[in-house]
């Protein structure tokens, strides 16, 4: 029952060569459009942990490592989910896989906000990671099948921006809500807006262009593939692929995507060091309040919407050198950490501009490396391959939130030892970039 509900939407027709001129326009902006909104509202249904764990932990008597462990457990699932979700997704129809996820984690977050029991906590949290998994994966396969290769990397920079859109508010939304009405409220506020945005995905989401009448991309766009060159051939585009050669052929045997997840692992240590540990880092070493420490995040997220922008258009004029770009954001990133480690106390406006230093350059190796993955594979496995990457990355993030927090909870360590661990973190990511500067999609 399960595979028949999601079983992707039927080929019909196609429609009149002038329809088709008129109506692929409307729809490519469509899912553009939709995939945006609706991953931007995944993100206030998860992000809003971390700018209350203070506020809850005072509350419920957790302490950091309690945080860490639930931040850990989320984590491992939510990598977990992306990857099973992503071969799920690949053979699913987005119009309804994406809304199913939106549902379950908004009504998680209900229930999440209604218990005390950390027991319970640690399972609930655990439960989202998975259901968020059902998030990106089908916006990779609706952008895979919408737009062409060569139109990639600044599509998903502009759909990439969802990340900082949904993630900024949802540390702001957060704060007001547990400002105004107790923690609980940073779970039931997220929920309500979450169930809005699953009945929006429903009704404006639509699978491949085939089942609506239009032609694959590929001849839309005239792009077609020069086998010759390609990095992997991309033969019928169209046929669904069996299990084994979408994770073993396509994935697991693809040398090159191993090199970009174990970067990635790097790299989100480092992306999600600051938004789950951030803003309880500015209150007990900065002096920063509630409301500053969601405007961390707002500053963390909103710093890296012009830089994916450019960096991904410019990842597209540099023939696809994904993995260079990626290289060159994390430098300034190693400077800025180093600088909020260094500047004392008591000047906060100082911070936040290492924050949005961070936010500049991180997000878009965030992107690139994901695209990389679609970059390296096939269309019909672009949910497992970006799945597969973004499971060696919230490994890093279940690493980062298990370990930060153990070493932040004790005295041996501190918060100094933790910003150590970044630095080292964004080196080890330096370090494996370096052997993708001259991986491009085609040779």
């Amino acid at each position: 029952m399960f595979r028949q509900f999601f079983r992707p939407a039927p080929h019909i027709p196609q429609l009149p060569d002038d329809e088709v001129k008129k109506q692929y326009p409307r729809y490519r902006w469509r899912m553009l459009e939709s995939t945006f909104l609706g991953y931007a509202t995944f993100y206030i249904v998860r992000n809003n942990l971390s700018t209350v764990a203070k506020e809850m932990g005072d509350a419920l008597h957790y302490d950091h490592s309690q945080i860490g462990d639930i931040l850990a457990l989320t984590a491992v699932s939510y990598g977990v989910g992306k990857f099973f979700m992503g071969a799920l997704s690949d053979r699913s129809n987005p119009q309804r896989f994406m809304p199913a996820g939106l549902l379950i984690t908004a009504l998680i977050n209900f229930v999440f906000g209604s218990t005390s029991s950390y027991p319970l906590h640690l399972a609930l949290w655990s439960m989202n990671g998975l259901a968020q998994g059902m998030g990106w994966p089908p916006c990779g396969r609706t952008i895979g099948h919408w737009f062409s290769v060569k139109e990639r990397g600044t599509v998903f920079a502009i759909w990439n921006i969802a990340h900082n859109v949904g993630g900024g508010v949802a540390g702001v939304l957060a704060a007001w809500a547990a400002g105004s009405w107790g923690w609980q409220s940073a779970f039931f506020v997220p929920g309500a807006l979450a169930l809005l945005g699953a009945a929006y995905l429903a009704w404006r989401l639509r699978d491949t262009p085939q089942s609506v009448g239009l032609p694959p991309v590929e001849i839309y766009k005239d792009a077609a593939i020069d086998k010759q060159n390609c990095c992997i051939q991309k033969t019928d585009h169209e046929r669904e692929l069996g299990t084994r050669e979408l994770l073993v052929d396509m994935i697991l045997k693809n040398r090159l995507l191993w090199i970009f997840a174990l970067a990635n692992f790097f790299v989100y240590i480092v992306r999600y060091s600051m938004l789950d540990w951030g803003p309880t880092y500015l209150k007990e070493v900065k002096q920063a309040t509630l409301h500053s420490g969601g405007l961390a995040i707002l500053v963390l997220e909103f710093g890296g919407i012009p830089s994916t922008l450019l960096l991904g258009w410019a990842s597209d004029k540099l023939g696809g050198r994904r993995g260079m770009v990626s290289l060159l954001c994390m430098i300034p990133i190693l400077a800025a950490f180093i600088g909020l480690k260094e500047n004392p106390p008591g000047q906060l406006w100082l911070d936040m501009v290492f924050l949005g230093i961070i936010g500049f350059f991180i997000y878009p190796p965030v992107m690139l490396l994901g695209v990389s993955a679609l970059d390296l594979t096939s269309k019909k496995a672009v949910g497992a391959a970006a799945g597969f990457v973004g499971l060696f990355g919230y490994i890093g993030r279940m690493v980062q939130a298990k370990a930060l927090g153990f070493m932040a909870a004790n005295e041996a360590y501190g918060w100094d030892g933790v910003m150590l661990a970044i630095l080292g973190a964004t080196v080890g990511a330096i370090v494996l970039l370096i052997f993708t500067w001259k991986v491009r999609p085609c040779a």
